[in-house]
């Protein structure tokens, strides 16, 4: 490998002289050359850049070497061996960068993978000039992109990404419950990611360093499972609390997590109503449900002070299968943390697997979205996540959607009696030719009888018995 690696090394070397960036990667995706050009666009040193390996993902930091190389990163598709020209725009600290456009050229394109890749840099961006390839998993890697860079200053909710109505409102739920001390109830639907929003929230209040807590910065926080804490438990946790706050630091208290708090039993409900009474109770309730509010009252789950207690805000998370528009850029997202921590690259998906991945239901939710990727990336041949990389529940799904179930048709036995019967009469009376005796002889009844029906059924007009 030593031969190829220096070969594209030195054909980088020739292009130094070029007045726009250039930078040369090996085929393990690591940045080997660079020229003062591109140096000087991305604001870091060619020592800070050389080494560095680039994964095809949009999380980070800004001004980050790792997250600036992970810009640089070319679509696995290029080293397969096609080139692509696409719009690249770095992350920056201070102020948004204008986009440029990058030719990725693979080096040694007859070979699968290729032994490396360069880079040009071409002029910025125009709305009037764009040469990038307007391909669906590209799209989706960008819109990924936007919505790190929108969320990175604030908080990260890396599960709540998505543009649909549903999706906006609680994000917008968050960030307001996140300014406050105020108690928050999550509800949604097991898998959704509850407990992920609810620490979201906790973490935000008080502060995050690098999209993770530091230490006493973000304030204690005790999740408990309301289904197995009793009421010594409760006790405990809540003593400590309050203990380890006023040892290090009284301003940030810490934060109670209440998982599933619709199965807290009544002796530890008991417990909680004792504390909340309390006139200076100085821990931050957050707490998760699967059943809302109105219903935990209906079913009698929780004392009426503490539902009112632990619900000042409340923040209900919409299944996944109702908003399906959010769906693409989800998988698209989870694919890339796949692709943040190095290994296989994949770009994205084929049509046909979005399409199969919106047909579905999802009745284990993000968490079963999750582990759908996973299989599916670990299958894929690459570049992207085809339609038979999906797991077979997947495609059985799309193929029932494009036959819908048959209405069942609802069948008044009466009027189909009465209906059967009309004709069977109808017809002896044609064979008879409008002989009612030999037409009753045919129904087997009396003719009395068979005139009767026929005035019920509308066959004859009503009167007194036939002549």
């Amino acid at each position: 490998m030593a031969r190829p690696r220096a070969s594209i090394t030195a054909l980088g070397k020739l292009l130094a002289g070029l007045v726009e960036p250039v930078y040369v990667l090996d085929e393990d995706r690591e940045i080997i050359y660079c020229n003062a050009a591109c140096a000087e666009w991305t604001g870091l040193s060619v020592e800070q850049l050389c080494g560095q390996r680039c994964d095809f993902h949009s999380s980070g930091t800004a001004g980050d070497p790792g997250s600036i190389a992970a810009a640089l990163c070319p679509p696995p598709k290029v080293f397969a061996g096609t080139m692509v020209t696409l719009s690249v725009r770095l992350p920056a600290p201070d102020q948004p960068s204008k986009s440029r456009q990058v030719r990725f050229i693979p080096v040694g394109k007859g070979s699968t993978p290729v032994a490396g890749i360069i880079a040009l840099v071409e002029s910025p961006d125009s709305e009037a000039d764009r040469a990038e390839e307007e391909v669906e998993s590209l799209a989706l890697h960008k819109l990924v992109s936007a919505f790190h860079a929108r969320q990175s200053d604030r908080y990260r909710l890396d599960r709540l990404i998505g543009s649909s109505a549903a999706l906006r409102r609680v994000r917008n739920q968050v960030e307001a419950a996140s300014a406050t001390d105020a108690s928050v109830l999550v509800v949604g639907p097991p898998g959704s990611g509850r407990q992920h929003v609810a620490k979201s929230i906790h973490y935000a209040r008080h502060g995050v360093r690098g999209g993770e807590p530091s230490g006493d910065y973000a304030g204690a926080l005790a999740p408990l499972s309301c289904a197995l804490l009793g009421a010594e438990t409760l006790q405990a946790t809540v003593t400590g609390l309050v203990r380890r706050a006023a040892e290090r630091n009284p301003a940030q208290p810490g934060t109670l997590l209440l998982l599933d708090v619709e199965q807290l039993p009544a002796e530890a409900q008991s417990e909680l109503s004792g504390f909340l009474n309390l006139p200076d109770f100085p821990l931050r309730i957050i707490a998760t449900s699967t059943l809302s509010c109105g219903e935990m009252a209906a079913q009698d789950r929780l004392r009426e002070e503490v539902l009112c207690a632990i619900s000042t805000v409340v923040i209900e998370l919409p299944a996944l299968h109702l908003r399906a528009e959010d769906l693409p850029l989800l998988a698209q997202a989870l694919l890339e943390e796949h692709n943040a921590r190095g290994g296989k690259q994949l770009g994205g998906f084929s049509p046909e697997a979005l399409d199969q991945l919106a047909a579905y239901q999802w009745p284990g939710e993000v968490d079963e979205l999750v582990d759908v990727i996973r299989r599916a990336r670990d299958e894929a041949p690459g570049p992207l996540v085809d339609a038979e990389d999906l797991p077979p529940r997947i495609a059985r799904a799309a193929n029932a959607a494009r036959y819908p179930a048959r209405q069942e048709e609802t069948i008044v036995l009466d009027d189909f009696l009465a209906e059967v019967e009309t004709d069977l009469i109808r017809r002896a009376l044609v064979r008879s030719k409008g002989n009612k005796a030999r037409a009753a002889r045919m129904l087997g009844m009396t003719r009395p009888r068979l005139y009767r029906r026929m005035v019920q059924l509308g066959l004859a007009e009503g009167g007194g018995a036939p002549s």
